[in-house]
């Protein structure tokens, strides 16, 4: 059970809110690089398939480190673990902003991909515990809403920011956001212990389903697929599609505004029917790609629209994915989202390469067509899969 003293329940209204706050800074922090990778790469005097590579940095962390980091410090006092992420999230951020070479940067985007994990893995819970029973669900929902809006509008707000400020102006930004968030948790969060935990050793027995398995490493594929084409989108639009980069901003955020009708579609029918959703969204997400990039020279409004299916079915395949791996392992749901967690940034991480490799061989006019390979691949495997499903008990 939560440790919230009655005194504390005070600020418990608040705190909610200001987690969800917390979790849109810390989303942010790990995917606003990629709306930056352009002017990052200019400025720094690199290629911008050698900037991709610090997206495949931060995933290739919290992918190694995120489950065990988060097992390690689960008995922690929430409230000092998150005001401490938050401190951890304004220096490395700052450091960020007045990094001279993509060394220093590196270490500045390390740091954060040790702590995202942790706050993933320990929010919802917080927010629930904090909330009381009956409420639970609201908190957590609450909470989502601010890592959902990173998400979706993360990139194109940083990107703005940065055509406003520079990029070390946005990363500037988000430290002061950190510092300030981090100072209201120590206002408002209660102190909270974790609940009662099943032994790891009992979680750890969805390791020996091969169903489960085979759901973890589809996530990795159908990451790797999204991000081959998300994680050089910005490139793609300035350089393929002529989008002037004042306005490269403005484009990533439709593309974020229209995902909320995928986010909205992938929850109808993601509960009974997980991996045909998944099969169909990647379906989906290749034709989406794959008109995005022959309609780039084209017309703007066709291109807008295949830009449009593209990102509905981008957003849709993230809280999919999650539903998907979580029911798959109904007996250890949540060490089961952690391991998704690492799962999709190992597939971020894997697609930001293929995308820097396609882009260094052939240009970035190449990474649409070699993203939606990859998201045709994912829904023949997701129909494969279904041959593994545990079948229901006969009568």
């Amino acid at each position: 059970m939560s440790s919230i003293k009655p005194a504390q329940a005070a600020g418990s209204s608040a705190s909610i809110p200001v987690l969800a706050v917390a979790a849109f800074i810390i989303v942010t922090t790990e995917f606003l690089i990629v709306g930056l990778l352009p002017a990052l790469a200019r400025d720094l005097a690199i290629s911008v398939a050698s900037a991709g590579q610090l997206v495949t940095l931060f995933a290739v962390v919290v992918m190694l480190c995120g489950p065990l980091l988060t097992a390690w410090l689960a008995n922690v006092d929430r409230k000092r673990l998150f005001i401490a992420i938050l401190l951890l999230f304004a220096f490395s951020n700052g450091l960020a902003a007045v990094a001279s070479n993509i060394w220093v940067l590196a270490i500045a985007r390390l740091l954060p991909a040790l702590a995202l994990p942790v706050f993933w893995g320990t929010a919802s819970e917080t927010a629930a515990q904090i909330a009381g029973p009956g409420k639970g669900g609201r908190a957590v929902s609450t909470v989502y809403l601010g890592i959902s809006a990173a998400m979706l509008f993360g990139i194109p707000l940083g990107t703005l920011a940065s055509d406003a400020i520079g990029w070390r102006g946005a990363f500037g930004l988000l430290s002061a956001l950190s510092l300030l968030i981090a100072l209201l948790m120590a206002v408002t969060l209660p102190h909270v212990r974790a609940t009662t935990h099943v032994r790891m050793a009992e979680q750890a027995r969805i390791l020996k389903s091969r169903f489960f398995l085979a759901n973890v490493a589809l996530s990795i594929l159908v990451f790797t697929a999204m991000f081959t084409g998300y994680t050089y989108l910005a490139e793609m639009l300035e350089k393929s599609a002529g989008i002037a980069p004042a306005l490269v901003g403005w484009w990533l955020m439709g593309f974020g505004a229209v995902g909320l009708v995928g986010n909205w579609l992938g929850g109808l029918w993601v509960d009974q029917k997980p991996l045909a959703t998944t099969a169909a969204f990647s379906l989906v997400l290749a034709i989406g790609m794959t008109g995005t990039t022959a309609l780039a020279t084209g017309a703007q409004l066709w291109f807008a629209m295949a830009l449009a299916v593209w990102g509905v079915a981008n957003t849709a395949l993230y809280p999919i994915c999650q539903i998907r791996v979580m029911k798959a392992a109904s007996e250890a749901q949540a060490l089961a989202g952690t391991i998704n967690v690492s799962a999709a940034n190992g597939g971020i991480a894997l697609g930001a390469v293929v995308g820097g490799f396609s882009i260094s061989n052939w240009g970035p006019a190449s990474v649409g067509y070699v993203a939606a390979v990859a998201a045709v691949a994912a829904a023949l495997a997701a129909a494969w899969i279904t041959r593994l499903a545990p079948r229901a008990p006969s009568a």
